[in-house]
């Protein structure tokens, strides 16, 4: 049941787009389209999980003075591994990407899991918080990203919804519209949300 609830946070409660709003910086830079918001989006869920669950295992054994440094070393490590992989085996989405690959190292959603969770709970529980705020991350990111292609392309993952006779408002895909499209989805996810809890009080009394 524990674990159930840990995975609803990452997903819904304590997403950590729409609900914490961490991790702005590639949320707003990769969300040209909707495969570049998801390249994003498990890149970071592979490296968030695999570091979670690195950190719960040594964690009575990481000095707290040394933690954070500790914690970044196996972040880096996880990072590294998922660049070449990209490298490898998906080099169009790596160039996409590009630079922000890299700096998944210093995202403040991954610190943040290590420092307030991994590091407090057991493996279990911290590779289930790991894939939960990853794929909320991701979800998130996929979404956006679709908004904006949508809007701003007439497609989405590439293909095309609208044929050569749709004007795309071009201001979507460019940097403008990422805060545009990211407004738009926290005053929806807001409404939706908060409209829930006042079904659930009225429920209630």
């Amino acid at each position: 049941m524990k674990l159930i609830k840990i995975f609803k946070n990452g997903i819904i409660n304590e997403n950590p787009i729409v609900v914490q709003v961490l991790g702005m910086c590639p949320t707003l830079a990769v969300t040209t389209s909707a495969i570049n918001g998801m390249g994003m989006g498990l890149a970071t869920t592979a490296v968030l999980t695999m570091s979670n669950l690195v950190i719960s295992l040594f964690r009575k054994v990481i000095p707290s003075k040394i933690r954070i440094p500790a914690f970044i070393v196996v972040i880096a490590t996880f990072v590294t591994i998922v660049g070449m992989l990209l490298k490898a085996y998906l080099p169009a989405l790596d160039a996409a990407l590009g630079l922000f690959i890299p700096l998944i190292v210093v995202n403040c959603l991954i610190l943040a899991r290590a420092e307030s969770f991994a590091s407090k709970n057991n493996p279990i529980e911290s590779t289930v918080d790991g894939v939960a705020m990853g794929l909320g991350f991701a979800l998130a990111l996929t979404i956006l990203g679709s908004i904006r292609e949508i809007l701003g392309a007439g497609s989405i993952f590439g293909v095309s919804l609208f044929g050569e006779s749709f004007k795309p408002a071009l201001i979507m895909i460019l940097p403008p519209g990422a805060f545009l499209a990211l407004g738009m989805m926290l005053a929806v996810f807001k409404k939706v949300t908060s409209s829930k809890k006042n079904k659930e009080i009225k429920a209630a009394s």
